[in-house]
């Protein structure tokens, strides 16, 4: 309530009046205190600028701030060097140790606060540290639903038990970058794989990128035999979540062959290196698409460029194991491609995009008899060249690569097919 003021413009008369002062300006009214959601949205897109300094000043500006900011601050942690992990370790670390059932709370914080670690920033130069510390930081964060790793850091198996053993390991949505060191022996079965280990335990994983390091010379002189005493494992693996998988460089092992036998009923996109010359048993990688090829909608072969780099041929028959595809990218050398058996009855293919490395006349051959059976083809990617840029002589854009891609652009475009570079983009 408002307090009156009497104003006495002559307070020496002796009968000085008295006037009553009235706000020229209505009353402001007090600011409604913002829900939680909407102070937890802001500091979201505030904390999505990745700006350390911002995140600091704005955890210092009050309690309040400090209580709501804190959860999203630590949800999203992605450290840069080693010395900064050691600290978020350090700081995980402490916090449980000071921490109390009291309260009634799971876990302690900021340990279940954590849902995503991304390490793919990090040098991999001290990697036995690296790995201590992930060692000793997994089993903080029983919350964590998305982890992704150098591909250049192998963990180790203390790690990777670590990372199993854990609770809450079945909250793990999406593994990206996981390095393998593939072991195939039979004096390795399944069951002792410590990645097949890991995989047992995360039945809602959604993403799975696993790198290994190829083939090396000496595999190709294996006895066939050898993968043939691999033992069965006793439990098969079960990924009723899965929809992405990634598996490069990864031509034989106990993990491929835990995936071939595994139950995948939402695999919808797949990213291989191809191994077709390598016969099976040793090479599972076609024998995977045999088996699983049928609910793919997209599939990507590529082959990781390290020098130096050995290409291996891909499946020809790739229309007749995965024929639900609508996006197929092609790895050198192209394969000639053979039509399914149902190309036979006029059945025509769902293929939406196609992609390869650079134009080829021998490919070109084998692309023209498949047209007519992909009536929805409309994008056809080149993709590791770049159209040239504007300003260059004509003689320039007809030779070498640019005068193909333009060659198949002509021919592309009576069909209604567009045909882009690596950036997707279009010459005109």
């Amino acid at each position: 309530m408002s307090e009156t003021i009497l104003l006495c413009p002559r307070p020496l008369a002796r009968y000085g009046g008295r006037f009553v002062l009235l706000p020229l300006l209505p009353e402001r009214l007090p600011l409604k205190p913002l829900p939680a959601e909407i102070w937890s949205r802001i500091f979201t897109l505030a904390l999505s600028a990745d700006v350390l300094s911002w995140c600091v000043s704005l955890m210092l500006v009050c309690k309040s701030f400090r209580e709501v900011a804190s959860p999203l601050l630590y949800s999203n942690v992605k450290p840069y060097t080693v010395s900064g992990l050691d600290k978020f370790t350090l700081q995980l670390h402490t916090a449980d140790q000071l921490w109390d059932s009291i309260r009634r709370i799971p876990y302690s914080t900021p340990g279940r606060w954590v849902q995503t670690l991304n390490l793919s920033g990090i040098a991999t130069t001290q990697a036995f540290a690296i790995d201590s510390l992930l060692t000793t930081l997994f089993p903080l964060m029983p919350f964590m639903e998305s982890m992704t790793l150098p591909p250049s850091l192998p963990l180790s198996r203390r790690a990777l038990a670590s990372l199993t053993n854990r609770d809450g390991a079945s909250n793990l949505r999406i593994l990206n970058g996981i390095c393998y060191i593939a072991a195939f022996s039979s004096a390795n079965s399944i069951e002792e794989d410590p990645i097949v280990r890991l995989l047992r335990t995360c039945h809602q994983l959604e993403r799975l990128e696993v790198i290994g390091s190829g083939m090396e010379p000496a595999d190709t002189e294996l006895d066939s035999q050898e993968a043939d005493e691999i033992p069965a494992a006793t439990a098969k693996l079960v990924l009723p979540r899965l929809h992405t998988l990634t598996l490069l460089s990864l031509p034989l092992s106990t993990l491929m062959h835990a995936l071939l036998n595994a139950a995948l009923p939402r695999l919808r996109a797949l990213y291989l290196t191809p191994y077709d010359d390598v016969p099976f048993p040793r090479a599972l990688t076609t024998q995977f698409l045999d088996i699983h090829g049928t609910s793919l909608s997209t599939l990507s072969l590529f082959t990781p460029k390290s020098w130096p780099t050995h290409f291996h041929p891909s499946p020809c028959t790739l229309f007749h194991t995965c024929p639900n595809l609508r996006h197929l990218s092609l790895e050198t050398p192209l394969p000639a491609l053979v039509p399914p058996d149902a190309a036979e009855s006029g059945e025509a293919l769902p293929l939406q995009i196609l992609s390869i490395p650079r134009p080829n006349p021998e490919f070109w051959r084998s692309l023209e008899t498949l047209l007519p059976l992909l009536p929805s083809l409309n994008v056809i990617r080149m993709r590791d060249v770049r159209w040239l840029r504007r300003g260059l002589n004509h003689h320039a854009q007809e030779a070498g690569v640019q005068g193909e891609m333009r060659v198949w652009r002509q021919r592309l475009a009576k069909r209604g097919i567009c045909l882009v570079d690596g950036d997707w983009k279009d010459m005109a």
